[in-house]
């Protein structure tokens, strides 16, 4: 057994009694940490794919709410971020050197899952850019019974002004030894510390848009800031190449907030439009978290997604 104890932030993370959290080797060297909430008779795991900055713990609560339902909850810190090994000297820009790399991720999560022998079946739910991630899994195979996504990063969302320069810059950059930098407009801070209540592009809740707030300002280690050039033209590649492929057969629902800011919409729809097994559903009025709103908007969500998930089971 490769794992190990790692970190785990319980003051920051409103999840269920019992989380920990452990340190994986990915097949190229990268340690990656994977975090488990166990539940006792649980009737299956909610494998959690997060979004690009985020880190397990900001998943404690979604976690406490499966558990509620019955559903164990694992989740990971992406290479680059959260407590996984960052990628470049800076640590607050985002960076992957492929896009591809990020499924050694999710093969060492994997493993990280047979080794704990969590409770069987499977299930996912991915968020932003952990959709993309988690959308090439499913296509190759990931061993999972259906799939929730929510605001999935199929496309990313620019001002139709700034799409030709974000195309452009993000593959000239690297070719002249930039491509580690930022583009222009984006931070070197996170998104929530950046913005207040009425500017940001996440939440509507002032509870949960705290909390985001509390979480990095009480762990300053876990906070990413923008991508790099080299994320960018990765991410966009990614995603052209992902527009290209048939869906799956899985049962999927996908999420969608009315009020998008992030990702590429029509992407989303596209998509779903041509998913077999597939479900929109448009959260009105949403942003891009919509799981992280008020306990009142979100506890119809996750009756939906649990009543999905064992749909797919037959239970």
């Amino acid at each position: 057994m490769d794992l190990s104890p790692a970190p785990f932030y319980t003051d920051i993370s409103h999840g269920p009694e019992g989380g920990a959290a452990y340190w994986v080797t990915a097949g190229d060297g990268k340690r990656i940490r994977v975090g488990h909430w166990p539940l006792d008779g649980a009737e299956g795991t909610v494998l959690i794919f997060p979004g690009r900055t985020e880190f397990i713990e900001k998943y404690g609560q979604i976690a406490a709410a499966f558990a509620e339902r019955g559903l164990a909850s694992v989740a990971i810190d992406w290479r680059g971020q959260g407590l996984s090994d960052r990628m470049l000297d800076d640590p607050l820009v985002g960076h992957v050197d492929s896009f591809i790399d990020y499924q050694k991720d999710v093969a060492a999560l994997m493993r990280a899952v047979r080794q704990l022998s969590l409770p069987r079946p499977l299930y996912l739910l991915a968020h932003s850019m952990g959709g993309a991630i988690g959308l090439r899994a499913v296509m190759e195979g990931l061993g999972v019974q259906a799939v929730t996504f929510s605001g999935p990063m199929w496309g990313i969302f620019f001002k139709p002004h700034i799409r030709p320069f974000a195309h452009v810059l993000g593959h000239v950059m690297p070719v002249i030894g930039r491509g580690h930098l930022l583009p222009p407009g984006s931070s070197p801070r996170a998104h929530v510390l950046t913005t207040d209540l009425e500017t940001n592009l996440l939440t509507r809740d002032a509870e949960q848009f705290e909390i985001m707030h509390q979480q990095l300002t009480a762990h300053p280690e876990m906070e990413l800031g923008g991508p790099s050039y080299i994320w960018l033209r990765e991410a966009l590649r990614e995603t052209r190449h992902l527009q290209g492929r048939p869906s799956p057969g899985l049962p999927c629902l996908t999420l969608l907030g009315s009020n998008e800011g992030i990702v590429d919409v029509p992407a989303i729809h596209r998509r779903m439009d041509a998913w077999p097994r597939g479900e929109l559903q448009i959260v009105d009025p949403g942003e891009h978290e919509v799981l992280m709103e008020s306990a009142e908007r979100t506890e119809p969500l996750f009756n939906r997604i649990t009543a999905h998930f064992r749909k797919s089971a037959g239970t």
